[in-house]
């Protein structure tokens, strides 16, 4: 099978022996789960001439016929049968057939990899399906053209995560290890293991070098508590101390056991500390006492929460719709407008409206929502306005449920002149305002939805990019439906799946707040179809936002609505 070449390795750091991903808030809705994937290798072909080969492994992952780098290993120096601490984190879908590609490469330092064949130590094709169903694949490792990499294997291991998964962040020292150098100090790193049922040992976290110190302090680091002990205290963890040697042939310290509930013992002021064993000075040596000691100098408990945690504790989805009323639409009057209102048969702005709606009413407790204009000349004066109330109540632009903004944009109709240009920014900057006296609340209590409703590409592109950005620091996301027959090609940088969209001076979003759909996609599919689309994402906006900001799901409030947004009825 071929393989491609010319991914580059970051250049290897011999004190940097790998590193454990963030978590990231999971999203509840298209992805059936994350599972994270953990790679070893054995029999390694050796291309180095003096030492063994450096390797590091790529994970890419099969999209529209091209093969994509989603991530990659830290770079194990002098070693042929490598465990890489690194943890590779993929969405699974369980009605997609998901193709990955692992890539080793002997890495060359500053020169990367993947730039000579020599580089090439062997690649492995499967699914995530089959990693997931088997939890542990081992496959031989291929060169170019299905030829064998000698007696290379690959092995990956997949775990779920599960969806109350938190994490937990901890900080490790040593004091006074064995020396095993003979003319500097020990070149110390911990690694920790994770016990399973079967007796099995799990690498969950390597750190970093600490060169030339009998006493050294590693940099924190974060782990899932599903990775460290599959979400169970009492379970087993063996950590092991060893002296660092640029060969691969790293000296044994110490080890000891523990487990995640006696770790606990460090938070806040206390301190928990082990003996650094070595079973075979303890055999030898009369008087041994160990090889030095490990202190847990702090732990904290990061939990994770979901977009129901936030919902069950009484967070309530504010809706704004925004409607375009723009010349371009054509006249109300005319059984051609998009915005002719034909008894019959609801037009598509009506359309869009009530299926989004009917969603998002069950999260609001009072059931009003605000409904804005723009684009039109509206009275008493017949002014241009870009963010009008279209029950044209200056002071208060919210309606009585969702029927309640039906009857407003149709009585509506008849006051206003439809005019021009199509500018969104103005509306978006109204609704971030109100959003951004919630955020300094500094509670999970309100999250903004605007619904905007257009016949075109929007006219002020700049600003609404600029505006956008700001928002993407709120508590609010946009979702943006193209009713009619206009080419929206313009509007998908607004949306972004295909790149992050950024400012006019280049600051890029915080987060991915813009879902942008045309109705036509949905003219023939039912009105839950289009519900389902537009409000995929908002479960995992929600959740990104209130991680981000730090701020925990409220106490749980009565009489709080049962999910629904996540399977739109």
């Amino acid at each position: 099978m071929p393989f491609a070449h010319g991914a580059t390795c970051p250049p290897s750091r011999p004190t940097t022996m790998g590193e454990a991903p963030e978590p990231s808030p999971q999203a509840p809705l298209a992805v059936l789960s994350k599972v994270e994937l953990r790679v070893s290798c054995k029999h390694l072909l050796d291309r180095d001439t003096l030492n063994k080969s450096d390797p590091c492994v790529l994970l890419l992952m099969q999209s529209q016929g091209q093969w994509m780098e989603v991530d990659r290993s830290e770079v194990i120096k002098s070693n042929l049968n490598p465990v890489f601490a690194k943890i590779f984190t993929v969405d699974y879908y369980f009605e997609e057939v998901q193709k990955l590609r692992f890539e080793v490469y002997d890495s060359h330092g500053h020169a990367g990899v993947g730039t000579h064949d020599d580089d090439f130590l062997g690649g492995m094709e499967c699914t995530v399906g089959q990693i997931v169903a088997q939890k542990r694949v081992t496959k031989p490792l291929f060169l170019k053209y299905g030829k064998f990499a000698g007696k290379s294997t690959i092995t990956v291991i997949s775990e779920e995560i599960s969806g109350n998964n938190g994490y937990v962040e901890l900080a490790f020292r040593a004091k006074k290890l064995d020396d095993k150098d003979l003319f500097s100090k020990s070149d110390p790193f911990l690694e920790i293991y994770r016990i399973d049922d079967d007796r099995s040992e799990q690498l969950v976290y390597r750190t970093e070098v600490v060169k030339n110190n009998l006493s050294p302090i590693w940099e924190p680091f974060k782990v899932s508590l599903n990775s460290l002990c599959s979400c169970e205290e009492k379970r087993r963890l063996r950590c092991v101390v060893w002296d660092y040697d640029s060969r691969g042939k790293h000296d044994f310290i110490g080890e000891f056991f523990t487990t995640f509930e006696e770790m606990q013992k460090a938070m806040g002021e206390s301190k928990v500390q082990w003996d650094c064993m070595n079973p075979k000075y303890k055999l030898k040596k009369r008087n041994y006492k160990n090889s030095g000691v490990v202190v847990l100098l702090d732990l904290k408990i990061h939990r994770v929460y979901s977009f129901l945690d936030y919902i069950m504790g009484g967070c309530q989805i504010h809706f704004t719709v925004a409607i375009d009323f723009t010349a371009s639409n054509g006249d109300p009057r005319n059984s051609c407008s998009l915005h002719y209102i034909n008894p019959y048969q609801p037009n598509e702005y009506l359309k869009a409206l009530v299926a989004v709606g009917e969603i998002c009413q069950d999260y609001d407790s009072d059931k009003k929502f605000s409904a804005l204009g723009f684009g039109a000349r509206i009275p008493p004066k017949y002014e241009v306005s870009h963010d009008f109330a279209i029950n044209f109540n200056p002071d208060n632009d919210e309606c009585e449920g969702i029927q309640g903004v039906v009857e407003s944009y149709q009585s509506c109709l008849p006051k206003i002149q439809l005019y021009g240009p199509t500018n969104v920014a103005p509306i978006i900057s109204k609704v971030a305002r109100v959003a951004a006296d919630e955020e300094r609340t500094k509670e999970a209590s309100q999250y903004f939805i605007l619904l905007i409703l257009t016949d075109g590409v929007v006219t002020d592109m700049a600003d609404t990019r600029e505006a956008i950005v700001r928002a993407s620091y709120l508590p609010m996301s946009i979702i943006i439906v193209g009713v009619g027959n206009a080419d929206f090609t313009d509007m998908q940088i607004l949306d972004g799946d295909d790149g992050v969209l950024r400012s006019p001076k280049g600051e890029p979003v915080l987060r991915d707040i813009v879902q942008f759909v045309p109705f036509r996609e949905f003219k023939n599919a039912s009105p839950t179809a289009l519900a389902k689309c537009v409000l995929a994402e908002v479960p995992k906006q929600v959740v990104e936002y209130y991680s981000y900001k730090a701020f925990p799901p409220r106490c749980p409030q009565p009489d709080t609505p049962d999910s629904n947004l996540s399977s739109p009825q």
